[in-house]
């Protein structure tokens, strides 16, 4: 009997102790703060950061020293700005744009009203005082900007302090001048269309006519404009243009605007039925090479083209084309280098990404990183010394280090070969900013030279750590397997508190297992999966096929059959754990938020009765659902693949789920639509299949908000504690 009330308080001392974990992780307790990417000064020797949204302040990279404050709201004279949410410099850092009260166009654009103040004369002025502006551009030589405003493009000439419009012809729902449309910001990444030639006199754009794509629309129930949110009777509707699968896109155009004869030019992109996108456009170090990449419909050819645009003609340089699909995030890496002679270029035409140097012309000069694992991102070229710099998953696809490698191909590994490692060097490509994190250390941002020598820490996150330490969590452990078809899959796992061997654990999988994604990774990344281990859950995750840094063919074998292959190496690991002498098969979960929400769906629907319980968060229900630039790249259209969209579809399934399922979505989910849930539910219920449901008003598809992740997650820990 005292052996039971000693255990019993135990569980409760327990218990009182990890009461709070959970909203402690929602709340982002555990979460590094965002650090402000240092701006590079000209010189290379020193930076810039925002400082509590009120001063733009000068260091020195070396010894950190505060050399200037540049900008500050406090000494304004005869201004009402209080603060300030970003900056930008001119090119000769005489001048800054800062900007305020921003409003959310779509994830990523937004408007502002921006200021631009004279650095030397402390004084500051509007760029515009026609209304918000979007994305503004100082030209190359400082005298201009370039600016967005409700579909239309702006000048601001700086030195007579006037504005004008380029374009007229913009209109909502119909013409988008040089910024994106929905499909482009999502899943081109990009907020910016256009940009300034070298000398200052053109500014190129794309032109998106948006006219004949489908447009669609869902309720909102909120009035939000009010601080009461007093009721609203009718909810209104939010309208926006959205290609679905299949559907009509974008038509766009590249145009040139020309300042000295006030007249714009289209030009001229060879193409057989003008359904192709444009995601991405670059000059060269000549005003008279505009590059212009262009991906097909099916993306999986890039071209790219030099424009002249006095002739309007272009020129195809380079072309990459692929069995799957060419991912257009290579295109970043573009750099054309200054004595326009060469220019780098990142492609995986060996099986893994690489960089190259190619001539203007498009010949091959070298490949300069070579083997079998891929290239992560490229951080810089420098011109005199003939040095790369680069990060990579060579030492594992689980790591990202930085790289050097000279004209000779000496390869120098920059940092530790531990964990994950982001680099941000500064202008000059002497310093970098060395961004470190593990499973276990927090983020640790270090100053080195580029030759390696560390110079100092800048922020090492101690509170954070200390504060996560004191919990005497379980550590997230490495593991692989290999599959009943011989692929081996990582993953990592983490166990209960006092985890004893001899005990059957129920076990949890998370994942999202969408195209060239990587869940298992060595880097700081707390959520809950700690707090279930104080409540005697394994959680594991697993990368399986389709996921990156392990080559084009293993990140790409998901072509055309989305959904799949992953079913089957989720249900494998499911299956993997179910042998552990830990693990009770007869009590595995799974969950996933988006394309694992998906993954969730189509694993308790494959007929495989390995999984208990599922939650799916926001998932994709039908591919046909969801937008043409995204689907379309993974499985062509569906007018040319109709069989791989009805096998990827869990529509179908849904009269074949197995276990308790819990479906959650937010109703102002733009990106995946409610619909895809409503539509799943309807078949549910025509297959008697019982289920749990949970919306979120007004919420979009990342469902934000303190007490909206709460609720979401004492949802989702109370539905396991019940069914799994």
């Amino acid at each position: 009997m005292k052996r039971l009330k000693l255990v019993f308080g135990l569980t409760i001392c327990i218990q009182l102790a990890f009461a709070n974990l959970l909203y402690d992780i929602t709340d982002g307790k555990f979460r590094i703060p965002a650090f402000e990417t240092p701006k590079s000064m000209n010189d290379g020797e020193f930076y810039t950061l925002l400082v509590n949204n009120k001063a733009v302040v000068k260091y020195n990279y070396k010894t950190g020293a505060t050399i200037d404050t540049i900008f500050s709201v406090s000494r304004l004279k005869n201004s009402s700005l209080k603060s300030i949410e970003g900056y930008e410099f001119s090119p000769n850092e005489l001048k800054l744009l800062v900007y305020t009260n921003s409003k959310k166009r779509y994830r990523r654009t937004f408007t502002a009203n921006y200021y631009v103040y004279d650095i030397k004369r402390s004084e500051i002025q509007t760029l515009s005082d026609n209304g918000p502006q979007e994305v503004p551009l100082f030209s190359p030589d400082s005298r201009y900007i370039a600016f967005a405003r409700e579909n239309n493009l702006y000048l601001k000439k700086l030195d007579f302090n006037t504005e004008s419009a380029i374009t007229k012809d913009g209109a909502k729902g119909s013409v988008i001048n040089g910024v994106p449309d929905w499909v482009y910001e999502e899943e081109f990444v990009a907020t910016r269309y256009f940009a300034w030639s070298p000398d200052s006199k053109m500014l190129a754009f794309i032109k998106f006519d948006e006219s004949k794509v489908p447009e669609f629309a869902f309720q909102k129930y909120i009035n939000q404009d009010t601080a009461s949110h007093e009721l609203q009777l009718y909810p209104t509707l939010e309208h926006f243009k959205y290609p679905k699968a299949g559907e009509n896109n974008s038509k766009v155009s590249v145009c040139v605007y020309d300042d000295f004869y006030k007249s714009v030019k289209t030009m001229q992109i060879p193409s057989n039925d003008g359904d192709f996108y444009i995601p991405r456009i670059k000059w060269t170090n000549t005003i008279e090479q505009l590059a212009v990449f262009k991906l097909n419909r099916n993306q999986n050819k890039l071209e790219m083209f030099f424009c002249n645009p006095k002739s309007t003609l272009s020129k195809l340089i380079l072309k990459q084309e692929d069995k799957y699909y060419v991912d257009y995030e290579n295109i970043d890496h573009t750099r054309f280098l200054s004595d326009n002679e060469t220019f780098l270029s990142v492609n995986e035409q060996d099986g893994y990404r690489h960089i190259y140097q190619y001539r203007m012309n498009g010949t091959l000069v070298k490949q300069l990183t070579k083997g079998k694992w891929d290239v992560t991102d490229l951080y810089g070229y420098d011109e005199n010394k003939k040095i790369l710099y680069y990060q990579s998953a060579e030492v594992s696809p689980m790591q990202r280090d930085i790289f050097m490698v000279d004209a000779k191909g000496k390869k120098t590994r920059l940092t530790n070969g531990q964990g994950t490692h982001k680099g941000n060097f500064n202008s000059t490509l002497t310093y970098f900013i060395d961004d470190a994190s593990s499973v276990s250390t927090p983020n640790i941002l270090s100053l080195y030279t580029t030759k390696g020598t560390a110079i100092r820490v800048i922020e090492n996150n101690a509170g954070i750590a200390s504060k996560f330490k004191s919990l005497n969590l379980p550590k997230k452990e490495f593991f692989s397997f290999t599959t009943s078809e011989n692929i081996k899959l990582n993953g990592w796992m983490v166990k209960p508190v006092d985890f004893v061997a001899t005990k059957k654990y129920p076990v949890l999988l998370v994942q999202y297992s969408g195209p060239d994604s990587q869940e298992v990774l060595d880097k700081w990344d707390i959520d809950w999966e700690y707090y279930l281990a104080t409540q005697n859950y394994i959680v594991v995750c697993v990368d399986g096929r389709g996921t990156g840094a392990r080559g084009s063919e293993f990140r790409k074998c998901t072509y055309e059959k989305l959904g799949l292959l992953e079913t089957k190496d989720q249900v494998e690991a499911a299956k993997y754990m179910g042998n552990q002498p830990y693990a009770d098969k007869d009590r595995i979960g799974i969950w996933g938020w988006s394309y694992g929400g998906y993954m969730t769906l189509m694993a308790m629907t494959s007929g495989e009765k390995v999984f208990k319980s599922g939650i799916a968060v926001a998932p994709v229900t039908d591919w046909r659902l969801y937008n043409s630039a995204y689907t379309e790249r993974y499985m062509r259209r569906p007018q040319e693949n109709f069989n791989g969209y009805d096998q990827s579809s869990v529509l179908p399934r849904a009269k074949d789920l197995q276990g308790n399922l819990l479906i959650i979505h937010g109703t102002a989910d733009d990106n995946v639509h409610t619909q895809n849930t409503m539509l799943f539910i309807d078949r549910l219920v025509a297959a008697d299949k019982q289920f749990e449901m949970q919306l979120y008003t007004d919420k979009n598809h990342s469902i934000l908000g303190k007490q909206t992740r709460r609720h979401l997650y004492t949802r989702m820990s109370e539905f396991l504690f019940k069914n799994l």
